[in-house]
């Protein structure tokens, strides 16, 4: 009887937590929203590159509520979030605007594993846009500033026995402030979508020691059978050491030790080079050793791969994977949902449109003004697809703005704006230099934002010399970096060369089909071109494929389809919004894109 009362009870508890949230609105969902458990939200572990055992996931819901700017932590809160969906999202259960004269206010509670006594307990942020602060047992414990890269705290000395009251206090001006926020605006129109405020990706405990691994670098060296590893040990003395290993399918292949603090050099020998057709990657143990005592482990992985430009036998200045000309592939890729706007309601969800591309024989995405959880940059790195990597743009840029070519027509922006933009930019290169898919740094979309375009893109290379730098994509250009990239709707076209560069169509395409029951809003669409049915824009798109692939012969080494999913009111992807329709002729586009990715065989 006790037993049949006991899961009674649970059913209950279950159920009350269920019926505190369900999506809010009535918007087009995914065929993931129905698969979330608000009790066991994105569960899996969130920095696979890094990993330990131990760890305790805070997503599921909290309390928040919406005060204008200023105020003190209100005494009662407006209702449940669910986290780390952001608040004018669907999937939040909230669907509300905050604005940049309000602030957004979440509360929980939380225990320390019995388990966990005698360490250091480290609070983890996946994403926060944009201004943070973060409050343990009503004591400030810190800040942060960037609503694109994780953070953490060391909590334990403001923790106490028993439960933890834990708040968090975000501003967000979107379009209104200097900060980068891709392509939020206030009032969503055309191109420019909703705003994404507070909390959006995964929140987390983890236990260390005193002494603990708190970064990894990987740099690979495929003409030297080289890898070098940089390790950042938190309180670490010279005295400490740091080991290496490096094994394939459990075999040892590398090891190396090093006193903290040095860069390790392992010798790779017979590299197993890393590609979209081959995405080879070694799995990496890093052990941390103080006093001869093991004090910290992570489980990591590297790949050896190599990307560079070399001039060819006419002249032309090409795109190289691992010492051969490589064109690179791929649909802009802006990485929004409908139900939760900034966040994938699940990790399948989020690697689902990444396994599409490949299904449709891209070999690259560019990722489009937005910067993604760490998931999802590893399901790239095994499945094996190719990333450029933009900064999102941001101080209350217009629109659009003349594209003049080899001009100095930029922004001009206040001390504010430059320093935070140069931090920014500089964490979210820390954060993904590892990531063996990311091949191309973009610090410039079009002119939205771009100021002093040679020094950031000087600044960028020296600070990453293993990857090309992508100026402006289709900006005010420069000669500066490795890369010419022209936009061009909606046909491919050539219209600007550079001799010294490589030259790519960094977007084009746009090719629009509005689909009843997909659209965000039924009465409002638009493409850079319509059409009535999928056989319609597949011709389309591949009459575009066999122009572009006149233009790779005449210089082009790269290409970028714009895009991969419609995204609000934007009907032009290659899948529906809600992702439950492929809207192209699937096998046909992955045929002529297969020859277009071959084309230098």
């Amino acid at each position: 009887m006790k037993n049949l009362f006991f899961v009674t009870g649970l059913f209950l508890c279950t159920f009350n937590i269920s019926a505190q949230w369900k999506p809010a609105g009535d918007k087009i969902k995914t065929v993931w929203a129905d698969q979330i458990d608000p009790q066991n939200v994105l569960p899996e572990y969130p920095r696979p590159a890094m990993e330990r055992p131990a760890w305790q996931n805070l997503n599921g819901l909290w309390e928040y509520a919406v005060l204008s700017a200023g105020q003190a932590e209100p005494d009662s809160y407006d209702g449940k979030i669910l986290v780390p969906f952001a608040v004018e999202s669907s999937l939040s259960g909230v669907q509300k605007e905050v604005g940049e004269n309000n602030e957004l206010w979440y509360k929980r509670t939380f225990t320390i594993p019995s388990a966990w006594k005698n360490k250091n307990i480290l609070l983890h942020f996946g994403a926060v846009d944009w201004k943070a602060e973060v409050y343990i047992n009503d004591i400030k414990i810190g800040n942060h500033t960037g609503g694109y890269t994780p953070f953490y705290f060391d909590i334990t000395p403001f923790l106490k026995s028993g439960e933890q009251k834990l708040v968090v206090k975000v501003w967000d001006g979107t379009d209104k402030g200097y900060q980068p926020r891709g392509k939020q605006v206030g009032r969503p129109e055309g191109i420019w979508y909703t705003p994404v405020t507070g909390i959006w990706q995964t929140v987390w405990l983890e236990p260390v020691n005193e002494k603990h691994i708190a970064a990894v670098k990987t740099v690979p060296d495929i003409d030297k059978n080289r890898l070098s590893v940089q390790v950042d040990a938190a309180n670490a003395q010279t005295s400490d050491i740091v080991e290496v290993k490096i094994t394939d399918g459990g075999t040892l292949i590398a090891s190396a030790k090093a006193a903290a603090g040095q860069t390790l050099e392992l010798s790779i020998p017979n590299a197993k080079h890393w590609s979209p057709e081959s995405p080879f990657l070694y799995d990496m143990e890093i052990n941390l050793f103080h006093n001869g005592k093991p004090a910290d482990r992570v489980k990591s992985y590297c790949a050896m791969r190599k990307i560079a430009t070399k001039r060819d036998e006419q002249g032309i200045v090409r795109l190289q994977l691992n010492n051969r000309d490589y064109f690179q592939f791929g649909p802009l890729d802006q990485g929004w949902w409908p139900d939760g706007l900034y966040t994938a309601p699940t990790d399948e969800a989020l690697l689902y449109d990444i396994q599409k591309t490949k299904d449709y024989g891209f070999n690259m995405i560019r990722k489009h003004v937005k910067v993604e959880p760490a998931r999802w940059y590893t399901h790239c790195d095994r499945l094996g697809i190719l990333v450029w990597q933009d900064m999102p743009n941001g101080d209350r840029s217009p629109h659009w703005q003349n594209r003049s070519y080899f001009t100095a027509n930029e922004l001009q922006r206040s001390a504010e704006s430059e320093a935070n933009y140069r931090k920014e930019w500089k964490e979210i290169i820390d954060y993904l230099y590892s990531c063996p898919s990311i091949v191309v740094w973009v610090p410039f979309n079009e002119a939205w934002g771009q100021f002093k375009t040679p020094e950031i893109a000087e600044w960028t290379k020296a600070y990453d010399p293993s990857r090309l730098v992508n100026p402006a994509s289709g900006g005010n250009f420069y000669q500066t970096g490795d890369i010419l990239d022209l936009h061009n709707y909606p046909g491919p076209a050539m219209y600007l060369y550079d001799p010294e560069r490589a030259n790519v169509l960094g977007e084009y395409g746009g090719i629009g089909l509005a689909l009843e029951g997909h659209l965000w809003q039924p009465d409002r669409n638009w493409g850079y071109v319509q059409f009535k049915n999928a056989d319609e824009v597949t011709n389309q798109y591949i009459e575009y494929a066999e122009e572009l692939k006149k233009l790779i012969k005449a210089g082009f080494s790269a290409a970028v389809y714009t895009q991969t999913t419609d995204v609000e009111i934007e009907i032009n992807g290659l899948i529906t919004y809600d992702r439950k329709v492929i809207k192209l002729d699937e096998a046909r586009v992955r045929e002529v894109n297969r020859e277009i990715c071959r084309i230098f065989e």
